[in-house]
């Protein structure tokens, strides 16, 4: 489910059409579908709603606070990991303890923010992590909720920058060590296990590696509980991947088909993190073709959108489908779709077989819902794009456009 279908030769988003989007508030511009994004997580409610569980969108995929106040109206949860987003995610009405605190870094500000606002659960990358948390804890007199992030040392299969589980990684600790790291830290009066987290990696299309790492978190969490640490929760992370090139992708009901099996009769709360595939289909980068060049044989499609907007094909070589927003008959032609930054490797697409656009046309980017705006930067003193939001027919700006002024501002 993407929200883009034709009506006659004009691209529209949930009806609405994209070249109107345009007019109205210009290009580069991130077009999103409120329906996507709300069909999205209830796929996920409902594939695993025969255990206890709880949908914890990873903030970090898409900020946007219209968006952050959809979905935390759908009762999920928020994983962040930052100060600056678990910010974000109060700020849209997520309930504190619906919040779950990751990353490798956080300081102690972060640490000292997630325990005064009371988050849900802190998930701790290293043992000297956990003993700075109970020092916070110590001096502000809390109690604070602590999993464990372990490394289960299995490959992802999908890029190398994005997979997060092997042994390698600066993820997590390795299992391996994680119960004696648990039981020193269960000493501690400040703090309170209340589970094991993973997170192999993004961009995941074969299951079998999630399979592997739920039965290698499910059997140390048994084991735990037989020691007899008061788990409540097991935290398998996110990843799933979704559809780029539309040839189709394993989706939540298959995710649960393929863990919950390995889950059988543990008596924990089920959290999963999911990012890329909630919002990543829900979202189209519009832009407006400059110039069509050609250099030595080599045709490239300059666009006003470039590595600022969309990083993702110059930092990955990610693959994004690239259309007309008004249907063009012709031969196709092999083209570079090329922004307009000062480095050879800003780049929307290389290679692909386009009818080649006019000057002033309009190209939509699919699935640029995640992982975009999120990464964009002004790099060459470019302001960053609007977004807006299409719910109930119409169109909402969500963001406005930066300018010159907002570039500077911050300037002393």
């Amino acid at each position: 489910m993407s929200g883009l279908e034709r009506v006659g030769a004009e691209l529209c988003c949930d009806g609405v059409p994209l070249a109107e989007a345009a007019k109205r508030h210009g290009t580069p511009l991130f077009v999103y579908s409120r329906s996507v994004i709300e069909e999205a997580y209830l796929a996920y409610d409902r594939a695993f709603g025969a255990v206890p569980h709880r949908i914890c969108y990873a903030v970090k995929a898409n900020g946007n606070g219209a968006i952050l106040r959809i979905l935390a109206g759908l009762g999920a949860g928020a994983d962040v990991v930052s100060g600056g987003e678990l910010r974000a995610a109060l700020r849209a009405g997520f309930p504190p303890e619906r919040i779950v605190f990751a990353g490798v870094g956080k300081t102690e500000e972060e640490l000292e923010l997630a325990l005064v606002e009371g988050i849900g659960e802190v998930n701790a990358e290293s043992e000297e992590e956990i003993g700075r948390i109970a020092a916070a804890a110590s001096r502000h007199r809390r109690r604070a909720r602590v999993s464990l992030r372990v490394n289960p040392d299995i490959d992802a299969r999908s890029h190398p920058y994005i997979s997060t589980g092997l042994r390698e990684n600066k993820f997590g600790v390795d299992i391996a060590l994680a119960p004696e790291i648990l039981r020193r830290a269960r000493a501690r009066d400040e703090i309170e296990i209340v589970g094991l987290q993973c997170h192999i990696g993004s961009q995941i299309t074969d299951l079998q590696p999630l399979a592997l790492a739920a039965r290698e978190v499910a059997g140390l969490s048994r084991r735990l509980l037989a020691e007899g640490f008061a788990l409540a929760t097991i935290d398998l992370g996110g990843g799933l991947g979704v559809d780029y090139r539309g040839e189709g992708v394993p989706g939540p009901r298959a995710l649960a088909e393929r863990i919950l099996p390995e889950l059988r009769d543990l008596p924990l709360r089920l959290v999963l993190e999911p990012g890329r595939s909630l919002v990543a289909a829900a979202g189209t980068l519009l832009t407006r073709v400059l110039y069509v060049k050609e250099n030595q044989g080599r045709r490239f499609v300059v666009v006003d959108a470039g590595m600022n907007e969309l990083l993702r094909p110059s930092l990955y070589s990610a693959f994004h489908r690239i259309e007309p927003v008004c249907e063009r008959h012709g031969p196709a032609l092999r083209a570079d779709v090329v922004g307009p930054v000062c480095e050879t490797s800003d780049f929307l697409a290389r290679d692909r077989d386009l009818v080649l656009p006019a000057p002033g046309e309009l190209l939509a980017v699919r699935d640029a819902g995640a992982y975009a705006f999120a990464m964009s930067s002004t790099y060459n003193m470019r302001p960053r794009a609007a977004e807006v939001l299409v719910e109930e027919g119409a169109l909402r700006l969500i963001r406005r456009r930066e300018t010159f002024d907002d570039l500077v501002r911050t300037e002393v």
